[in-house]
C-alpha cells in the first residue's frame, strides 16, 4: 500500500519539468534518459547523444557529443538543438553556464537509486518531451514489473555479501561505497553491500578489501573483460569466500546500474546470478 500511494503521490502531483512539447532537436545526455527517450516512443526527435547512451542500438547511430560529465560546449551547440535532457550530474559545470548562456533549453532530470527514483524519472522525462500520459502508462509498467521482480527475490535466505569493483587502477581496487547505484541495486535485491565505512566510488585498501569477506565481486561486462583475471587474483580479493571460490558476475552496466526502464530484468538477472554463483 505504501508503493501504491507513493506512485499515485507523484504520478498525481505537480509537473517535474518544463513541457516542450514542439522540440524536434533534441539532445539526451545520460544513458537512462536517452533509453526512456526510447521506450515512450519519441526518439525521432533525437539528434543527438552522450558517450553513456548505448542502449538501444538504434541510439549509437547518433553523434556523440562527449561523456556526460565532460561535455563540450562546442560539440553540444554544433547539432543545433532545440532542448537539452540532461540527467542530474551532467556537467562541467561551465560547459553547463555556457549552453544555459546561450540560452539553450534545457531540462535536469532527477537521479536516485531506488524503485521510487525510476518513476520519476520516467516521468519527468515525459513531462520535458510534453507527452506526460505516455509517461504515466510507461511508469506505471515498468514499477509493476520492478515490483514482480522484488517479489521474487525476496524468497533469498541468507543476503550475499557483494563487492562491487568499478575498476582496478595499478593494483589497487576502485570499488562502490554508500550512495552510489551500485549500492542501490544491492538494495533491491536484497544483498549486503561487502564494503562498509565508504562513501561513492573509492580506491580502497587492500585490508578493507580483505575485511569485507565479500562472498561475490560484481562488475560491470566492459570492465570485467579486461579486468577479471586481474581481480580474481588480487592478494586481498584471495582472502574472501569471492576469491577463495572464484565469484565473479558481469553484467551491463548501464542495464545493472542506470535505474531506467530495465531496472526490473536487472533485478530477475543479478538476483539469478547470485543464486547460481553461489550453489
Amino acid at each position: 500500500m505504501i508503493r501504491l500511494a507513493a506512485l499515485c503521490a507523484f504520478l498525481a502531483g505537480p509537473a517535474l519539468a518544463d513541457a516542450y512539447p514542439n522540440a524536434q532537436r533534441i539532445i539526451s545526455v545520460g544513458g537512462s534518459v536517452t533509453e526512456i527517450v526510447y521506450a515512450l516512443g519519441e526518439q525521432d526527435r533525437l539528434v543527438g547523444r552522450d558517450t553513456t547512451s548505448s542502449y538501444p542500438v538504434a541510439a549509437r547511430a547518433l553523434p556523440d557529443v562527449g561523456y556526460m560529465r565532460r561535455l563540450s560546449p562546442e560539440g553540444v551547440l554544433s547539432i543545433n538543438p532545440d532542448l537539452v535532457l540532461a540527467e542530474e550530474g551532467a556537467g562541467p559545470p561551465e560547459t553547463i553556464a555556457l549552453l544555459q548562456g546561450a540560452a539553450l533549453p534545457m531540462e535536469t532530470i532527477p537521479g536516485g537509486y531506488d524503485r521510487d527514483a525510476v518513476g520519476a524519472k520516467i516521468f519527468s522525462v515525459a513531462q520535458a518531451l510534453g507527452v506526460p500520459e505516455k509517461g504515466r502508462a510507461l511508469s506505471q509498467q515498468v514499477l509493476a514489473e520492478i515490483d514482480a521482480a522484488l517479489t521474487e527475490v525476496a524468497q533469498q535466505t541468507r543476503p550475499p555479501r557483494v563487492l562491487f569493483v568499478l575498476s582496478m587502477q595499478g593494483g589497487r581496487i576502485m570499488a562502490a561505497g554508500a550512495n552510489t547505484s551500485a549500492q542501490g541495486i544491492l538494495n533491491l535485491v536484497g544483498a549486503q553491500n561487502a564494503l562498509s565505512g565508504v562513501d561513492g566510488y573509492k580506491l580502497v585498501t587492500d585490508e578493507a578489501i580483505a575485511n569485507s569477506q565479500a562472498d561475490v565481486i560484481l562488475m560491470m561486462d566492459r570492465n570485467a573483460g579486461r579486468h577479471q583475471a586481474d581481480v580474481l587474483r588480487h592478494p586481498a580479493i584471495l582472502t574472501t569466500p569471492a576469491g577463495v571460490n572464484q565469484r565473479l558476475i558481469r553484467m551491463d552496466g548501464l542495464k545493472l546500474l542506470g535505474f531506467s526502464v530495465r531496472t526490473g530484468t536487472a533485478v530477475r538477472e543479478l538476483s539469478a546470478a547470485l543464486t547460481q554463483v553461489q550453489g
